[in-house]
């Protein structure tokens, strides 16, 4: 067990006797790679069994942007949520990017627990470390083009830690990431992430973040009419591809894939 992989396991293993004493928007993270050590890191899985990393993850695909969450406590979070997806039955958390309409709604049911947006109306990045239940999720900011420019902050890509698992969603990402982007997201077990290869970043740099995440599961959203070869060949022979006649998976610790792989849901 390499060094990364033993301190993420032991820090887990030593806050979840603790956990229902955080404060509801404080948790550290057990994702987080040590910032140091990039860009040689390794993101590496936990495997070693805790009380935390107990039970399954379902994730369905929506539409769009948008996957379902539900958490093993019943948490169900819906990602790029603008309404048209991910609505029936109501999410307890939605979060959402403002590129596009598509991304977002200006009025979310008020029977929504917890609305995160990506931005924040207010000006500067947004900041989000929310515990609900079993999930912990947070936000890693990064900048949207806009009319020629780039306005700082405007996209979130939201983790959310639950399960054992790190699953990420690069929302609606407009440009390649540094050092400090990756630092900041950590290990990702899953990742959700767009491939129309034009309105959001280019396909040969969404294969690249991917490819440098490298995630057990990788989740491709927002096609649009483009070829899923155009992202998968891209991708490299080190990358399964897994086609699923149903909208959704599940997700555990001790059943994730040996070789990262590239699952296309149905509807993608």
């Amino acid at each position: 067990m390499n060094a990364f992989r033993l301190t993420a396991a032991l820090l887990t293993f030593l806050i979840t006797p603790f956990a229902a004493a955080w404060a509801q928007t404080e948790r550290p993270s057990t994702c987080l790679a040590m910032a140091q050590a990039l860009p040689d890191v390794i993101y590496a899985s936990l495997t070693m069994p805790t009380a935390a990393s107990a039970g399954s993850v379902e994730i369905t695909y929506a539409g769009h942007s948008t996957y379902v969450i539900e958490t093993p406590a019943g948490v169900t979070i819906a990602t790029d949520f603008s309404g048209a997806y991910g609505a029936n039955p109501l999410p307890r958390v939605v979060t959402m990017n403002k590129a596009h309409g598509t991304h977002f709604t200006r009025n979310p049911d008020p029977a929504i627990e917890h609305v995160l947006p990506g931005w924040n109306p207010d000006g500067g990045p947004a900041k989000h470390s929310l515990l609900v239940e079993d999930v912990y999720i947070r936000n890693v900011t990064t900048d949207i083009r806009r009319y020629g420019a780039m306005e700082p902050d405007a996209n979130s890509i939201f983790i959310f830690e639950v399960a054992g698992l790190c699953i990420g969603h690069l929302g609606h990402l407009h440009h390649r990431l540094e050092n400090p982007h990756y630092a900041a997201i950590g290990r990702l077990d899953v990742l959700m992430v767009p491939i129309d290869g034009g309105l959001t970043l280019s396909l040969d740099g969404m294969s690249e973040i991917a490819r440098r995440l490298s995630s057990s599961v990788i989740l491709p959203m927002h096609r649009h009419a483009t070829p899923l070869s155009a992202f998968t060949g891209r991708m490299g022979e080190g990358f399964e591809l897994d086609f699923r006649e149903g909208r959704t998976i599940t997700v555990a610790l001790d059943n994730l894939p040996r070789r990262p792989t590239i699952v296309i849901l149905d509807g993608v």
